[in-house]
Parts: C-alpha cells; structure tokens; sequence
C-alpha cells in the first residue's frame, strides 16, 4: 500500500500549544508505521481524533479505543469503513478485538493501566509476535509519575498517594504550587511501579527478544518492536539518530519547564479574573440593595453627613 505524509498544523486543535497530541510527533510516527509494514492499528486514548484523523489520511485502518470520545472523533466514525470507535477502557477493548499491525498506547497515563495494556496484548499475541508498540508520555511528566483519569478504577494496591488537582514541576519531585496542575498526580515523582516508563522497562525486563527506542521530545515517544520481525533493522536504522538523543532531551527539557510556569501563570491569571469577576458581581448586588442603602443613611447620620461608604465610591470601584 502506497503511504502518504498528510499535512498537517499540529497545533491546529491545541489552543494552549502544549503539544499534548502525538501528532506532534507525526513525522516520526508515520515513518515508524510504514518501516513496520502496518496496514491496521489499535489507538488507544483516541480523544478528539487528531491523530486518528492523521492516520486514516495515511491510510490506515484504525480501531479508535475512548471510554469518553469528544464529539470531533464521533464525527469522524460518519462514512468511514476504515474506522471502528470502540466506546470503552483499554483493559476492555484490548481483550475483545482481533490484535492489529499495531498498538498506539495513550490512554490512562499510569503504571497499573500500561502494564496492563501490555500484558494483554502480549497475552493475545499467544506467544508470537507483539504488534509493533508505540507508546506517548515516556517522559516528563508522566514517565516516572502516575496521572489517574479515575483512581477509583486502579486497585488500591496498585495506586500510588495522590493529592487532588495539584500541580507538579519537572524540578520538583513531590507537588507544588507553581507548575502544571493536574486533577489526581502521584504525590511524588520516580520509585517502583510509577510511572508510564517504569511500566515498560518492567515489561521489558520480563519479555525476552523485544528492543525499544525513546525519542524526548513532545513528551516522550516510546518505540517497541520485536527484533526478529523482518523489518526489525530498518525500524532501528529509522530510530537511531532520536533514540535517546541529548539534544533532543535538553530542548524537551527546558520546554517543559517554561511550559510548567507558563500554566501556573495563566491558571492565577484565570483564577484572579474569577475572583474579580465575583466580587464585582457583589458590588452590583449591593449597589442596588435596599439593606445598602439604609446602612449608607445609619453612615451619615453617626459620621456627621459624611458616609463611611457611598454608592459612588462602589461605582467608582466597578468602572476602575
């Protein structure tokens, strides 16, 4: 099958220009796809579609896998026989459909859920083998800190402490005030079963034959193939240069980090606004209160004429 590399703006759905998508890792994983001979491919955490939308441009037959898929993916499912959307976990999905070419993991982004994921497919892959295996946020902040959509569905034993919606920073490993927030994240940063790249490097260390490549950048991309499938060599010879790349890492460094205070900053700048916006609210009410008034009156008969508090001063305050 003849592929293509479909243009495309990668921020053209990403307002906050976070690069939360892999399609902003497009350029390395089409070329991935197409060195593995993939003709089909599982996507797990499909979301909006931006990258199931890439991959069907490419050509692609695509198993789309979201308990909660927004409304631009349900819209792509409309007159494409070469996408299916199935409308539940991973956990759910990857033990009831026919395993693809490959598997596109970017769903739960904690230990528990990835290793998960990976034993079943190796589990439905019988002992042959794996699909080729890419795996989004390898990196900061996910690759050693779990994030939980909904702790409730990770066994206890498996959870790590969480504080909810608190923020975290690539230099700090427990939470802080100042830095990207996020509703359920493990209290701290690196130790056993945490962590997306934990997950994997714990399932390497049990899977015999299999290699894998991470390139730092948008995140994190990580790579997992078979070294005894055919094309085995030329994936390799594809990944080398950005496996693991310093320079790379550098810039994926100093990105998140800017990223992180640049989040704070607009999360107070929002947060300010709000509470702006509801005390303004309250002056209007009280502008227009009978009990204001009255206390206005009480004001200037013990103050001599002069009112401690006018309406004109509260008007004054609303048009400042």
């Amino acid at each position: 099958m003849e592929r293509v590399q479909p243009q495309i703006d990668p921020y053209a759905r990403d307002d906050g220009r976070l690069g939360v998508s892999l399609v902003s890792l497009s350029e390395i994983v089409l070329p991935c796809l197409q060195a593995a001979d993939v003709g089909s491919v599982a996507e797990v955490g499909a979301y909006a579609g931006d990258l199931t939308e890439l991959l069907l441009d490419a050509g692609f037959r695509v198993t789309a896998i979201d308990p909660s898929p927004q409304d631009e993916l349900e819209a792509l499912v409309d007159g494409r026989p070469d996408l299916e959307l199935l409308r539940m976990t991973s956990l759910e999905a990857l033990d009831r459909i026919e395993l693809p070419d490959a598997v596109i993991l970017d769903g739960d982004h904690n230990h528990y859920t990835v290793s998960e994921e990976l034993r079943r497919i190796r589990e439905r892959a019988g002992g042959g083998p794996l699909p080729l295996l890419l795996l989004h946020d390898v990196c900061w902040p996910h690759g050693r800190r779990d994030d939980y959509f909904a702790p409730e569905l990770i066994p206890a034993d498996h959870r790590q402490p969480t504080v909810e919606w608190s923020a975290i920073h690539p230099d700090e490993a427990g939470l802080t005030r100042k830095g990207m927030p996020y509703q359920w994240p493990a209290a701290l940063e690196g130790g056993p079963r945490n962590g997306v790249l934990t997950a994997v490097e714990d399932f390497l260390a049990q899977s015999a034959g299999l290699r894998l490549a991470v390139v730092p950048a948008f995140f994190g991309l990580g790579v997992i193939w078979d070294s005894s499938a055919p094309w085995s060599d030329s994936l390799a010879e594809l990944l080398e240069p950005w496996d693991r790349n310093p320079l790379l890492a550098r810039l994926e460094a100093n990105r998140v980090r800017h990223l992180a205070e640049a989040r704070f900053l607009v999360v107070r700048s929002e947060f300010e606004a709000e509470r702006e916006g509801r005390v303004d609210d309250l002056l209007t009410k009280l502008l227009g209160s009978r009990i204001f008034a009255l206390a206005e009156r009480l004001s200037r008969l013990r103050k001599g004429g002069r009112p401690a508090f006018s309406k004109d001063e509260l008007r004054r305050a609303l048009s400042s």
